[in-house]
């Protein structure tokens, strides 16, 4: 029986693995063979959260959702993203700072509630295509809130957990109602539609 390396531990392996001065999107899909989706997703929710960069991750989350929607075998990046160079000291930093709070999480989540391989891909990306989209709204704060949830979704992906998983999603729906109440009041306010009465 072969054993399952937690997430955190394959983040590692990354860490250690990782040129000194730069890497690319290439060199880290290269290195994750069947888990390199959620893997990407998990480093691209977690720069999302991050303020100056969360637009440039919601478009690379959008180019992987659609990807994981159409069923691909791993995530491919246009050649000018793919071969962009990302400073190995910010990955490192990134990856430092989530494997503690993935280890402690790592305690209580575990493969559960098992659900079809290709329909939760296809799921899990066309959430993930949502989310990523609103990575894309310049508003203060507006990013951390869908970046958060990717990082369960991806979490949840790359554990199996269908518990979590499904947790993940009630998250972005009630995120998703809260954020069309705020549009439509702000589009009333304006007086681009009718206001609620």
């Amino acid at each position: 029986m072969i054993t399952r390396a937690p997430t955190s531990v394959m983040l590692n392996g990354i860490l250690g693995e990782a040129p000194a001065e730069h890497v690319t999107l290439n060199w880290l899909a290269g290195r994750l063979g069947h888990r390199s989706f959620g893997i990407i997703l998990l480093l691209l929710a977690l720069l999302g959260v991050l303020p100056g960069v969360s637009a440039m991750a919601g478009v690379l989350l959008t180019i992987v959702a659609f990807q994981m929607i159409l069923d691909r075998p791993g995530p491919a990046f246009p050649r000018r993203i793919a071969t962009h160079h990302v400073e190995t000291r910010r990955l490192a930093a990134i990856i430092r700072r989530a494997v503690p709070v993935l280890r402690y999480l790592e305690r209580f989540i575990r493969p559960r509630w098992a659900t079809p391989f290709t329909a939760t891909k296809r799921v899990v990306g066309g959430v993930v295509l949502l989310l990523g989209a609103s990575l894309l709204v310049p508003v203060p704060l507006s990013n951390l809130p869908p970046a958060l949830l990717i990082v369960l979704i991806a979490f949840a992906y790359l554990e199996e957990d269908g518990a979590l998983l499904c947790v993940a999603l009630v998250g972005t729906l009630l995120l998703s109602v809260l954020a069309a109440g705020a549009a439509w009041q702000a589009m009333s306010a304006a007086g681009w539609l009718p206001s609620v009465v």
